[in-house]
């Protein structure tokens, strides 16, 4: 399995659902920069289950350790081992599950490559395994804090049929964190996030589930970060976003819009300001040619149903048989609240890493 992102600053994830803990190790942090648990943890409470009544009530407290990588409370270079250990697995919930393959979810294709799999929970195909992610990309947040002037924001921007308005005028990321944290939806206004609860909610008591879309907002990224032909970076955050469970698409500035417009029209006029070169607009979604340009990274990323449903559906199970099944267990009825910072954390992962190779492009950075 390839359990590894990045090319410098690098993570490997580890563990499964119902394993004894998941976490990551994370090589080539740089040395001398201050890291206790508690510049971890919180991004970690905003992703962990039983947040609030529109998640999985699984009761898990995601409590990170720091098990190597740092003394007296500073980074040391060598690698960040952080393990968070499973605490209320419920493998009776997955009993009627082991010889059947739930529809849309990772069951069969798991049994075809591997022939062996651990079905409680989902084993290494579950979003528990996002732990790593995002406990790494809190590390990597703190870093592009301390380095440039970059800041991250994620929110649902619309669950099922219901989105912001097309008057919402998306605010700066900063003041994005804020509100998304208001509601337990994660959506910046507040009269459309009552709304998706209220919707949640409903679907839930059916045993039903939905989908919808998160928004990523990147502003005062570093100029220059990627690389052509292969490691351009809307390429390597598409990549990276396609890799978290349950997403099925990614749009880059003005997405699949853009192909609906003339040139004239998409271009992005340049100006100089005070000395800074920007662009009038920003259909290229602050990356072009592969390249960070200095403008807001802006990204959509859809992310379909959750699979696992309390509804009874048709499938087939391990002996090619035609059954019927109904889940039980905890499950979230739609996953995008406790994605949110699972998508910043995917983004910061490839951003440091682009802006940490970037000081060997230049022989006056070495």
């Amino acid at each position: 399995m390839s359990s590894s992102l990045g090319t410098f600053f690098r993570m490997t994830s580890f563990g499964e659902s119902h394993g004894s803990a998941v976490g990551c190790v994370l090589e080539n942090c740089p040395a001398g920069m201050p890291l206790t648990e508690a510049d971890i943890q919180p991004d970690l409470d905003r992703r962990k289950p039983g947040q609030s009544k529109i998640t999985t009530q699984r009761n898990e407290p995601d409590t990170v350790r720091i098990l190597s990588g740092t003394y007296q409370n500073m980074t040391t270079g060598a690698p960040i081992a952080l393990a968070v250990f499973n605490e209320d697995q419920k493998e009776k919930d997955y009993a009627n599950l082991e010889h059947i393959f739930r529809p849309s979810h990772a069951d069969y294709t798991y049994h075809v490559k591997y022939g062996h799999r651990a079905h409680t929970g989902g084993g290494r195909s579950s979003a528990r395994t996002t732990i790593g992610m995002v406990a790494a990309g809190a590390i990597a947040k703190k870093l592009l804090a301390l380095k440039t002037k970059s800041s991250i924001a994620a929110y649902v921007s619309s669950v099922y049929n219901l989105e912001l308005s097309r008057d919402y005028k998306v605010p700066d990321a900063r003041t994005i964190q804020k509100e998304i944290e208001k509601n337990p939806v994660r959506c910046p206004d507040q009269e459309t996030a009552k709304k998706m609860e209220r919707l949640i909610l409903d679907v839930a008591k059916e045993g039903d589930s939905v989908g919808g879309v998160i928004d990523l907002v990147v502003d005062h990224p570093p100029e220059g970060l990627g690389s052509p032909v292969f490691a351009r970076l809307d390429g390597l955050l598409a990549s990276v976003m396609m890799c978290i469970p349950a997403v099925k698409g990614v749009e880059i500035g003005s997405g699949f819009a853009g192909s609906r417009m003339k040139g004239s029209e998409h271009n992005d006029s340049f100006y100089s300001d005070a000395g800074r070169i920007r662009t009038r607009t920003n259909f290229s979604g602050g990356i072009q040619g592969g390249i960070s340009n200095g403008e807001p990274i802006f990204m959509r990323i859809a992310f379909k149903p959750t699979a696992t449903i309390r509804k009874e559906q048709e499938t087939v199970n391990d002996k090619g048989e035609n059954v019927t099944m109904k889940a039980s267990g905890r499950h979230d009825p739609c996953v995008l609240p406790r994605a949110v910072p699972i998508v910043e954390a995917a983004a910061a992962l490839i951003l440091v890493d682009q802006f940490l190779l970037n000081h060997l492009s230049k022989l006056e950075n070495t």
